[in-house]
């Protein structure tokens, strides 16, 4: 007890303690936290008489210093010593002295209060023994039933004869909630105390008799039934000694509430599959690893938006317009993507049902920079539904998109269901990108599940390995995109139907860049319209020789370099406007980096113009080839491919057939005289013109890797040329794939080839016939109007085109 007790009431320090009643007779250990609001009260009593008062905090508001969050009863008791953890944390040795109760706080931090001591009332002695008999007796039916009440202590009680000393001591001992505690604790009358300390004692008896019942039945053949209920109770019993069944019963019952909810929009598998989780979550012990394992898996499987559509009716006029607002140019995949959902809008207006609504899956396909991605947007912005954007690009792990067993450490649901989650819808527009850059490796084949997911046949019951159930994707609006179609499995291909995007134009650049990037980008660097301006011929001299490829991704930042520069003159030098003109463009940007070089304008001898397609466009590949004395070798250089080798060589067996057939003509002076014909006097024969010379072919920029068939006409021109020394005209360019009989086959990338040629100067240009009469109508107006388009059929009509007589040369 405390001395000098006339002393009370006094000011006195308060600790907050967050876990139980301490009581009097009680020497405890203490530990809290550097941060800890205790730690400052803790030192203001050191510092003083060491005296403080430690009331507990009620369920739920553990360490929060708030008068509506503390109890106002406690124990005050002094702090014996303090100590400092390796750990960083406080360490302190409390003695609890007397019960005391606080009259008024001093301050708002409540650090300080006015307390009293807690006096019992008089009490008849004889009915107080009486009832403290009783109690011994509860406490001895007590021990036999349970572990947690020790044998020693009902001796202690024998030998003490302090009634209220008694009934701290049991209350210290077995576990009684807070709110109940403080009642048994604050009491001022010893005769309440006891009888509510009976009553504590007797519920704990019947819970510990229940719990050795069950014990006993779980080990007979009793009905399931029973066995699941007296588990259930079992386990609410431990759980509420715990102190962790409302929580966790309140958690539950949200997992319940959302189960019931969406139950009309789940299949039933999914319903059994998600209630049996569920339900083994409420027989787990909220600490084990499989309980977190449970409760991950159902806060990712509720969260899918099973059910939620769209409230936009799909309208093609939306679409249209939203195609043509953020578009130029691309007239044909317009058209396409506008039959697309043409198609869908019939269907939907005519009530047809989702099971027989099942189209095509569209691939955006085309180089980089033209406008894959942006038409998906667009779609997405006239459908009102969220993008969802999934990179394939080095994708090889077929768990990211099918999901993850639940038995694996950081398991997951695959991108697929992940991208419903996030849209929060079940029928976003889905962008699967670089489908051509999946990796086959030993985690699996990832377009194995893509054949699932994007087949209208399949992907209505989809199973992603995380969720253990089938879900809807047919709602879903697929779109994926590629830069070489040829790298995606046939089997992929086949579930798809490919909208091809070539090459713009120079003049599709300049309107694009004036239309869209220009404002764009003004925007993003803060500058206004009325600042900057930039002349026609500024604009084109930048897309030509400043860039160089297939889209307008890298005329986009060459444009904010630009603009970059341009904002800190007007911050520097104070200027109203900038206007770029060809003069000053060099001052924004470096030396010119790109240019396809003008064709010269006089015939040239063994070299000729190949027109090459690359994945940056188009290109002018200038082919030439040498003769040295020898014996009819042939030599290949600059990286070619095993395909463009292959057309050298068949390109050199062509010319060869056609001179012996005298197809070909060939001057005697272009043929060379051994020693014998010329001490003889002979002319030698025309067709020894091929076994007395090696030839050299060579195409420039040798690190550069090509390949192809496509310049076999080309490769032949060449050949012909050095062979019977007739000039190449170096206005004319050509493609085309050769064949031994000197057929042209038709080839691929022809508008992309042609705007090439367009650039450079060309004034002529021979392409396969095939290809005349079924892609000329692709290529843009002001290549045709600027470039004589001749289909060929055969290499002899090649040659005729091409070769010219040199009257200089002999």
């Amino acid at each position: 007890m405390l001395e000098n007790q006339d002393q009370f009431p006094q000011t006195l320090p308060v600790l907050v303690e967050t876990n139980t009643f301490l009581y009097p007779f009680m020497i405890s250990p203490l530990i809290y936290k550097v941060e800890d609001e205790n730690i400052q009260v803790i030192d203001y009593a050191l510092e003083n008489n060491s005296l403080v008062m430690i009331v507990p905090s009620k369920d739920s508001f553990e360490g929060k210093r708030d008068k509506q969050n503390i109890y106002d009863s406690g124990v005050v008791g002094s702090i014996m010593r303090k100590t400092a953890l390796p750990d960083g944390r406080v360490k302190i040795l409390f003695q609890g002295l007397n019960k005391a109760k606080i009259l008024e706080f001093i301050d708002e931090t409540l650090l300080e209060a006015v307390v009293d001591t807690i006096e019992i009332d008089q009490y008849d002695e004889l009915k107080v023994n009486a009832i403290v008999d009783i109690l011994k007796e509860k406490l001895t039916s007590l021990s036999k039933n349970s572990d947690v009440f020790p044998h020693e202590l009902l001796k202690t009680i024998d030998d003490n004869y302090d009634p209220n000393r008694i009934v701290d001591l049991v209350a210290s001992t077995i576990k009684i909630k807070k709110d109940k505690a403080y009642k048994l604790f604050s009491s001022s009358s010893l005769e309440d105390r006891l009888l509510q300390l009976i009553e504590y004692i007797g519920i704990t008896i019947d819970e510990n008799r229940l719990k050795r019942e069950i014990k006993t039945k779980v080990h007979s053949k009793i009905d399931k039934v029973n066995k699941e209920y007296f588990l259930k109770e079992q386990l609410k019993q431990i759980q509420k000694e715990l102190g962790t069944d409302n929580q966790r019963e309140e958690e539950i019952e949200e997992y319940r509430k959302k189960l019931t909810y969406k139950k009309k929009f789940l299949n039933k598998e999914a319903y059994k599959e998600i209630k049996k989780q569920i339900d083994r979550l409420s027989r787990m012990h909220p600490d084990s690893a499989d309980a977190s394992m449970i409760q991950g898996y159902l806060d990712w499987v509720l969260e899918i938006p099973f059910g939620k559509l769209s409230k936009k009716k799909l309208d093609i006029k939306d679409v249209r317009r939203e195609l043509n607002n953020d578009h130029y140019s691309l007239e044909k995949p317009k058209e396409r993507i506008e039959e697309f959902f043409a198609v869908k809008e019939l269907k939907e207006l005519r009530g047809i049902s989702d099971k027989d609504n099942k189209g095509t899956i569209l691939c955006f396909a085309g180089p980089p920079g033209v406008g894959k991605t942006s038409l998906a947007n667009s779609i997405s912005h006239a459908l009102k539904r969220k993008l969802i954007r999934i990179a394939l690009g080095g994708l090889e792990d077929v768990n990211e998109l099918r999901g993850h067993r639940r038995t694996y450490i950081g398991a997951m649901p695959g991108r697929i269901v992940q991208g419903l989650i996030e849209a929060k819808e079940m029928d976003p527009v889905i962008v699967l990108d670089e489908i051509d850059k999946v990796s086959r490796s030993f985690r699996g084949d990832p377009t194995a599940v893509l054949l699932e997911i994007l087949d209208p046949e399949q992907n209505t019951e989809y199973r992603d390995y995380y969720l253990n159930f089938n879900i809807d994707l047919s709602k879903v609006v697929f779109i994926a995109t590629a830069n070489d179609v040829g790298n995606i499995p046939a089997p992929l291909r086949d579930r798809m139907e490919f909208i091809f995007l070539s090459s713009y134009t120079p003049q599709e650049k300049y309107h694009i860049a004036k239309k869209y990037l220009i404002p764009q980008e003004l925007k993003k660097h803060g500058l206004k319209p009325t600042e900057f301006n930039i002349t026609k011929g500024a604009l084109e001299q930048l897309i030509s020789n400043f860039t160089r490829e297939s889209g307008v991704r890298g005329l986009r930042r060459q444009i904010a370099k630009i603009q970059r520069k341009v904002a800190k003159d007007i911050l520097q030098f104070s200027v109203e406007k900038v206007n770029i003109t060809i003069k000053n463009l060099h001052k924004y940007l470096e030396k010119e980096v790109f240019s396809i070089d003008e064709v010269p304008k006089e015939p040239q001898l063994g070299v000729v113009n190949g027109l090459a397609w690359t994945s940056v466009g188009g290109d002018i590949l200038q082919i030439e080839a040498i003769k040295i004395r020898g014996k009819g070798a042939l030599t290949l250089t600059g990286k070619l491919g095993d395909v463009m080798k292959e057309s050298v060589k068949i390109a050199h067996s062509v010319v060869k057939v056609l001179i012996d057939e005298h197809k070909l003509e060939i001057l005697p002076e272009a043929v060379p005289k051994t020693q014998t014909e010329i001490e003889e006097e002979k002319e030698p024969s025309l067709s020894e013109v091929y076994k007395r010379y090696d030839l050299h072919i060579h195409v420039p920029e040798g690190a550069t890797p090509k390949d192809g068939p496509s310049a076999g006409i080309a490769m032949a021109t060449a050949i012909s040329s050095i062979l019977s020394d007739k000039k190449v005209r170096s206005d004319v360019a050509m493609t085309g794939e050769l064949t031994l009989t000197g057929k042209v086959l038709p080839i691929g990338g022809l508008k992309e080839k042609l705007i090439a040629a367009h650039k450079a100067g060309i004034k002529l240009a021979l392409i396969p016939q095939k290809n005349y009469d079924r892609d000329l109508e692709d290529i843009p107006e002001e290549v045709k109007s600027t470039l004589t388009i001749k289909p060929v059929n055969s290499i002899t009509e090649v040659l005729d085109i091409t070769l010219v007589w040199d009257i200089n040369l002999y």
